[in-house]
Parts: structure tokens; sequence; C-alpha cells
């Protein structure tokens, strides 16, 4: 089950707090800008496809560029990355005020300029995400989770009707340049911010290999991976609201700017009381059953939204929507970051980032074609059926329960003793460890050694085999490669604490003298020694042989 944590505690942490509340003027901005973007479309290009390519433009960087910042955030200092990310923005959304002003953008050139402001969130998002378990302890992470998302749609409250009505007076370019100032605040917050440095002896992997880690260890988490899939479905569907909800503004309800805005505003409300109900919620029902009234509340709201032919009526399906889809994605958000060790988060994140962007992107483009072919009332219906499917795919791939799994550094390996003078690049590394199994623990010992091969591939293990000695058959031996000495450090440095009890039940089945014979093997196609493996001394207190 969750940590239980007051969903205000966070707050009581100055870091977090000064950080929180800089963000919300950062989240006011940018949904002032979207107001504006997607406003200005309306008047750029007619077509209803376009409209929806501005939401598209602005989520798709996040699916394109996630992974490989998810990849930086584990690998360099996250402040950094965060202070450079916003100082991007900051010169990209001034950029676009002054286009604006100066009347020089058309479809494609406001495609462009939001498609690079959502670069920039993909580089921000993963390591913003990250650092809330640097911040904040681990039973209050969960509600520094709800507090991100209750911050920003607190802001989508607000923010869109201030967006609708300063686009209504001043334009659009004026939306434009109050979002650039609200960067500012971040800024200063993310450089008075200090903390701790990390310290690690082993190098820095590079940004393939880390690629690769990150994709070995989802692809090793079952569980991981059915919160992937449910929150891409998700997303695909849900983004039909965000994408075509300036077309219910002007066409359905015929309204201004200002009707819009408050459009946007009834969702953020309905995401805010998601917020608030989220601790009961979670307290008195699964996952799972929350997820399945995710996915139908929010068709239900979609066909009101369909439906209705008045603000009030559209209100109360927007409320629905919102409430709904901060529960399913701060569930999902939580779920990912609480089912991953810190070594591997801020990939694991992007994984999920590029999941759900991703299937929002796709959809806002889908769901912007069938409105331009078939109308807006029908996109919304069409989404609300998906909606409703995604609901009952959760009999057959329903998501789990919050783990009680102690993912802290294990930190009990010691490097060995060695007598070949390894370089970094030493390698490939070959580890052979025996097991003397009576033949009655046959079945528990290979049920054992099975879950333990998915935590050496997560890890970083290679072309991992089991072996059994014919003349003995009591004698197993499991095998794996990796590439480096380093790489076999780091991989023994990512063992988890929960990774023990599946160890100690492999000691327990163990019938041989003292712990399981570890070998550690280079292996070489050519005999003679080169200057990397130089046979070492033994120290004075080993007796040689």
């Amino acid at each position: 089950m969750e940590p239980k944590s007051d969903t205000f505690a966070p707050l009581g942490n100055p870091t977090f707090r000064s950080l929180w509340l800089a963000s919300q003027t950062s989240n006011l901005g940018g949904l002032v800008q979207m107001v504006g973007a997607g406003w200005l479309m309306t008047s750029l290009a007619g077509s209803s496809d376009m409209v929806a390519l501005v939401q598209a433009s602005n989520t798709l960087p996040i699916m394109v560029f996630s992974l490989v910042a998810g990849a930086l955030a584990d690998s360099f200092d996250r402040r950094r990355i965060l202070l450079s990310a916003q100082i991007f923005m900051l010169c990209v959304s001034l950029a676009l005020a002054i286009c604006a002003y100066l009347d020089l953008l058309g479809p494609w050139g406001l495609l462009g300029f939001t498609f690079a402001i959502g670069c920039g969130m993909a580089l921000y998002n993963p390591s913003w995400q990250a650092s809330m378990g640097d911040i904040v302890s681990r039973q209050n992470l969960s509600a520094a989770v709800s507090l991100n998302s209750m911050g920003f749609n607190l802001m989508r409250s607000v923010g869109p009707a201030f967006g609708g009505f300063l686009v209504a007076i001043a334009g659009a370019a004026a939306a434009f340049g109050f979002n650039a100032l609200t960067y500012l605040p971040n800024v200063l917050a993310l450089w008075l911010w200090h903390p701790p440095a990390k310290t690690d002896r082993l190098p820095r992997e590079h940004l393939r290999q880390a690629l690769g880690a990150g994709l070995r260890y989802m692809s090793m988490s079952p569980h991981l991976l059915r919160v992937l899939g449910r929150s891409c479905l998700f997303g695909f569907a849900a983004s039909s609201a965000m994408a075509l909800m300036p077309l219910v503004a002007r066409s359905v309800l015929n309204g201004t700017a200002l009707t819009y805005g408050l459009l946007l505003g009834f969702f953020g409300l309905g995401a805010i009381g998601g917020v608030i109900a989220n601790s009961r919620v979670r307290a008195r029902f699964s996952n799972e059953q929350i997820v399945v009234t995710a996915f139908v509340g929010f068709a239900v709201g979609m066909v009101i939204l369909a439906l209705g032919r008045h603000i009030a009526v559209s209100a109360i399906g927007l409320l629905i929507a919102g409430a709904c889809w901060v529960m399913a994605l701060s569930l999902f958000n939580v779920t990912v970051q609480m089912s991953t060790p810190r070594w591997v988060v801020g990939r694991a994140l992007s994984f999920y980032q590029t999941a759900t962007f991703g299937g929002m992107a796709l959809g806002a483009w889908s769901w912007g074609l069938v409105a331009e072919y078939h109308g807006v009332t029908t996109a919304l219906i069409g989404a609300g059926a998906l909606l409703l499917l995604g609901a009952v795919i959760g009999r057959w791939i329903p998501l789990g329960e919050f783990g009680a799994a102690d993912l802290d550094p294990l930190d009990t390996f010691r490097e060995p003793e060695l007598r070949l003078d390894l370089q970094a690049r030493s390698g490939p590394i070959v580890i052979m460890i025996d097991y003397v199994i009576d033949a009655a623990d046959t079945d528990a010992f290979l049920a054992a050694i099975h879950r333990r091969r998915r935590v050496r591939i997560r890890d970083g293990a290679r072309n991992w085999t089991l072996l059994r000695d014919l003349e003995t058959p009591d004698l197993w031996s499991e095998r794996f490669h990796v590439a480096t000495w380093n790489d076999y450090l780091r991989h023994n440095a990512r063992r988890t604490k929960s990774d023990l009890e599946g160890f100690e039940t492999l000691l327990k089945l163990h019938r041989g003298p003292g712990r399981p014979r570890v070998h550690r093997l280079i292996e070489r196609q050519a005999v003679p020694l080169h200057e990397d493996l130089q046979l070492k001394p033994l120290p004075p207190e080993v007796p040689q042989h």
C-alpha cells in the first residue's frame, strides 16, 4: 500500500516550498501561453486539424526527447538541467512574443515556437519529477506529486480564464510576453537551491549506455510496463478534451477567447477537486478501481461536453473530466516513482512521459482529423468510447498496488582484491556462481533463480544462462556477462535492499560448504597477456601459491 502522508506535508520542507511556489508562476504563464496559441491558430488557420496541432506540437517533443532527458537526469546535475531548460523556454517565449507583436507569425511558425517550448519542457520534466525523491522523504513523495498536480490545476482554474481575458483585450502577443516573464521566479528559485553534491566513484555512463540501461530496467519490470500501456491509452483518448476545446468554445458554444479560458478553468477546478479527494480515494479503493473509475468518468465527461450546447452543461462535463484526469495521471506518476530505485528513476519517468505524452500528441492530431471530417461532437463521443474500452482492458492488464519494497541501495558489495591489473575498459567480464542444490529442492531453486535472472538482467547483466553439471547433478552454475569491470561494479551498486530476500532464498537452498563460490573471469580469445592485464603480486598477508 502507499505510504500515508498529509497532502500538504511537503510544504513544510523549505526547499520544496520555494520551488513549488515558483513553479506555479511558470505554470500560470504556460497556461496563458496555451490559450494565446490556441486562439491565435483559429485566426491563422481555419481547419480543425491545425488547431488541434497546437496541442500536439506542445506534447510531441515530450514524447520524442523525454528518453534522452531522463538519461541526462540520472547522469548529470539535475539543478543545472532545470536551470538550462527554464532559461531556454524564457528565450523562446520572448522571441514568440516579439514575432506575434510584429505580426510575423504564420500557422507553421506558431507551431514551431510551441514545439520549441515543448522541447524545453521535455528536458525539464524528468529532472523535476526525479528531484522530488531528492527533496522530500519517500513517505511524502506521493503527497509531493499530488501537490504538483494540485498546483498546476490550481493555475489551470484561473490561468486560462485570465489568458482568455488578456488575449481578448491585448492580443496573443501579450499572452506570450506574460509567459516569458513568469519563468523568472523559477530561474531565481533554482539558482538559490543548492542540493548536496553526490559522489560516485564510478565514471558516468555514456548516453547510449544509459538509455540501454533504462530500457533494460523497464523491459524487466512487468508492473511498470502495465503502467506505460494504460497511461498511453488514457493520454491518447483524454487528449481530445484539450485539443478540441478551442473548437468547442468557438463552434459549439459560439463563444470567444474568454469562453475558451472559462472552459479550461472548469477543467482545472475539477482537477483540484480530484487532488483534494485523492488521499481519501486511495485509502478506500485499489489502484485498479481508481484507474477504471477515471477512464469511465472521463468518458462521461466527454459525452456531456459533446452534447452540451450551453456553457453550464459543458462545465459539468469538464469538472468530471478534470477530476478523473488528475486522479489517473498522478496515480500513474506515483506508481512509477515508488516502484523504481533512485539510480534509474529519471529514465523510468521519461519512459512514462514518453508513453503518456506520446499518446496525447498522437491523440490530439487524430481527434483533430476526426473533428475536421466528422465534426467535434463525433470526435468527443469517439474518445469517450475509447476510454470505456480502456476501462475494460484492465481486466487483462490490471494496475498493481504500491509495493512495500525497499528500493534503497543495498550497499554491501565490496570490490574484491584482484591479481590482474584491470583497467576501466577491461572486459568482457564473465561471472559464474556455483550452487550445490539437493534434488528435492530443484523446483524451489529454479523458481528462485528465475527471479534472480530478472534482477540480473534488469541491473545490466547480459547473456545470462543457467548450467547444470552432468557428472555432479547437484552442482548448478549461474553465468552472465558484463561489458567491462566498471560495468560489473555498477551492476552490484544497483542492487537494492528488496533484492536481498531473493538472494537469501538461494543461500538457504545452497548445500555446499560456505557460501556459493563466485568466479570472476575475463574473456580472452588470444593467449598473450596485454598491458592492461599484468599479474600483480598478492598482498604480503596472503600466502603465495
